[in-house]
């Protein structure tokens, strides 16, 4: 028997067990790779639990134990930051129900695995400035209003004008954020705005501004905002989307755990009226909860059929492939088991 030596004998069972694995119509059994960063984006300046999140680094401690290096990425709109999520330039997203809706439908491949929060409190403002001489929502017919075009204040303020019989095509919409249009109200290019109300209360606050409408007087069309994941990174990297839901929980939990701490944290990482912040979650709670229940899901449907109707999305959802809620469930059991 020939002298074969030991470093030929290992490359040589190496190979014939790469080869066995690939005859059998699979890949080479090595430990699953892992990425070398995960990108989690919101639209600017965050949601709650982003902003939490990345004042104290619970992802990066999380995924830190792998070697994985976490990037937290905002986005001026809810429509960017989905299609970063579609094309893969991001892997998961926090976004209003509009936009998560609307990339939903046009068929890309992207999972619905949690709730960002689901707030009954809270809304919309419509707010002019104090000396206008507007009074009701007819009274913006033919009027400059500026709101960030297929957010969940475009519906908000369309659900409003479609409540006395006008529509968005009645007033003259300018897509601008609050950074600008805030700014051109007060100047007077604008006759109105539609902010969350947290935002445009720091002009009522002032008293630079009044509220022309509020939507939280129709608590029926609050709607949950989301948490998105691509599919292909979901596909392949279930435990890590799990992971990520878990540290979601933990914040959910810390933050009621927490209120003080945690509305001080968000107003200064937004800029929000403290005040109006304190409205919203006047109950001491967040509902921040992840988990996606029967009435979220419904809630989402309904906000999908009056999208729909006026014109704020193309196509329909398939909700047995878009919503996933083994991800959400698998952390809260796992959770659950070593309380």
């Amino acid at each position: 028997m020939p002298n074969i030596p030991f470093d030929a004998i290992r490359r040589l069972l190496l190979k014939g067990a790469i080869a066995v694995v690939i005859g059998l119509g699979g890949m080479p059994a090595f430990a699953q790779d892992k990425p070398d960063i995960i990108r989690i984006g919101s639209t600017a300046p965050g949601h709650l639990k982003f902003v939490l999140a990345q004042k104290d680094g619970w992802w990066d401690k999380e995924f830190a134990k792998d070697g994985i290096k976490v990037e937290l990425v905002t986005f001026n709109g809810g429509s960017e930051a989905t299609t970063a999520l579609a094309t893969g330039a991001i892997e998961f997203t926090y976004t209003g129900n509009n936009p998560a809706l609307r990339v939903a439908a046009s068929g890309a491949d992207v999972k619905l695995i949690g709730l960002s929060s689901y707030v009954k409190a809270g809304g919309s403002y419509i707010v002019v400035k104090t000396d206008s001489p507007l009074k009701t929502l007819q009274d913006l017919r033919g009027k400059k209003v500026a709101y960030l075009t297929g957010t969940v204040r475009h519906s908000n303020f369309s659900k409003a004008l479609n409540s006395v019989g006008l529509t968005t095509n009645d007033v003259e919409g300018l897509n601008l954020p609050f950074e600008a249009s805030g700014p051109a109200l007060l100047r007077g290019d604008i006759d109105a705005i539609v902010e969350t109300d947290s935002t445009a209360a720091k002009l009522v606050d002032t008293g630079e501004a009044r509220v022309l409408f509020d939507t939280s007087t129709h608590p029926e069309w609050n709607v949950p905002n989301v948490i998105s994941v691509n599919g292909a990174f979901a596909a392949k990297y279930p435990d890590l989307v799990k992971r990520l839901l878990k540290v979601d929980i933990e914040i959910s939990r810390w933050a009621d755990a927490h209120p003080d701490e945690t509305i001080k944290t968000f107003v200064e990482a937004t800029k929000s009226s403290e005040k109006s912040v304190r409205k919203t979650y006047a109950d001491g709670v967040f509902h921040q909860d992840p988990k996606l229940t029967d009435d979220a899901i419904a809630a989402l449907q309904g906000e999908e059929k009056f999208m729909a109707s006026a014109g704020l999305l193309k196509g329909s959802i398939d909700y047995g492939k878009w919503v996933d809620k083994s991800f959400v469930d698998g952390a809260a059991a796992e959770i659950a088991a070593v309380q």
